[in-house]
């Protein structure tokens, strides 16, 4: 089996833009950007969502620095005026889902304050979406979705991928799958990989003082466990940014899910607070600030509507696509917070 090619250029942080011109891996990256871009584009007119412009500044950052966040905000000044650029415009979508009848989409840039690393880029491509609808609803959308970008990239560029990356079975499985995806419970990922690393569980769960995550490691023992695709639902209500909707069926957690696939976590989704007491019972909870969100919360309460939404990251599911596992080879042009960047 031919050995997956990963450039590496981004080392070479001086002579990045001039390597690139000569290598296969970005000719190839910038042709599934552009059909990501493009097939996303019409997968949703059918749907009947529509794309929203919106501004890459934002008042109202989505993941505040807290419990169960793992991004920090990016802080800029603008005239005098102190504002952050967007992390997320799942805000702006909600509110989006208030003037159509369907749903509301975007693909646009995300900014995160800390360095690089294998996982994570200073600047990603968001594909996100809202739509008016259950956590169920917009589940079904993502599969829908992913199949669908995913078998238009294997009819263009199948030959591509394999000459570049060697086997393109998991595509092909990934294309062909007729059945939803596998859901386990955040209780029951647990239990699983209790049952095999009862000594270091800690490795793979992280407990805090009232909530759980699970680390990259469990996240890859899981995917390991269910042939390399898997969603975890319902995680710890602390351990998500506070406005998921609280399951009330399955106590003290979130009507949530995340897609493992490919390095981990690739798609987060939940079902939104519709209820204006609910909001503020989970700001209270997160221990975040009412005022900051006093749009937010007047939204929900003049105007309540259930919608649920989601987040791609578009360079994490091109890492999948490729079977790459250092995010850092997905940038054309890099950004490294705290660098000067050449371009």
């Amino acid at each position: 089996m031919k050995k997956t090619y990963v450039p590496n250029l981004w080392i070479k942080k001086d002579t990045y833009y001039l390597d690139i011109l000569n290598s296969s891996w970005y000719k190839l990256l910038v042709k599934l950007e552009n059909i990501i871009s493009v097939e996303t584009m019409k997968f949703y007119e059918k749907k009947e969502f529509i794309t929203m412009h919106l501004p890459v500044t934002t008042g109202s950052i989505s993941s505040p620095m807290g419990r169960g966040s793992d991004s920090s905000p990016v802080k800029v000044n603008i005239c005098g005026v102190d504002t952050y650029l967007a992390d997320s415009m799942q805000f702006l979508l909600e509110y989006g889902c208030r003037l159509t009848e369907k749903g509301v989409y975007y693909i646009m840039p995300s900014f995160r304050g800390e360095k690089a690393d294998e996982r994570h880029l200073c600047q990603f491509y968001h594909s996100e979406a809202e739509m008016i609808g259950t956590l169920d609803d917009v589940i079904n959308l993502i599969e829908e979705y992913i199949k669908y970008i995913s078998s238009k990239i294997l009819v263009k560029y199948g030959d591509e991928l394999r000459e570049m990356i060697g086997d393109i079975s998991h595509i092909e499985r990934l294309v062909n799958y007729k059945e939803s995806f596998p859901r386990i419970t955040f209780d029951d990922a647990e239990k699983e990989l209790k049952s095999i690393h009862s000594t270091n569980i800690n490795e793979y769960i992280e407990y805090n003082d009232g909530w759980r995550n699970i680390t990259s490691a469990g996240e890859k023992e899981i995917m390991n466990l269910h042939n390399g695709i898997v969603w975890i639902t319902n995680y710890d209500i602390l351990n998500v940014p506070f406005y998921q909707k609280f399951d009330n069926e399955k106590i003290n957690t979130a009507k949530n899910a995340d897609l493992l696939m490919g390095i981990g976590e690739t798609v987060g989704c939940g079902e939104r607070h519709y209820d204006y007491n609910e909001i503020i019972k989970s700001l209270k909870m997160h221990e975040v600030d009412e005022k900051e969100y006093d749009w937010y919360i007047n939204m929900k309460k003049q105007f309540p509507l259930k919608t649920s939404g989601f987040g791609m990251g578009v360079e994490r599911y091109l890492m999948w696509l490729l079977k790459c596992d250092d995010i850092r080879n997905l940038q054309v042009c890099t950004r490294f917070n705290g660098e000067k960047n050449i371009l």
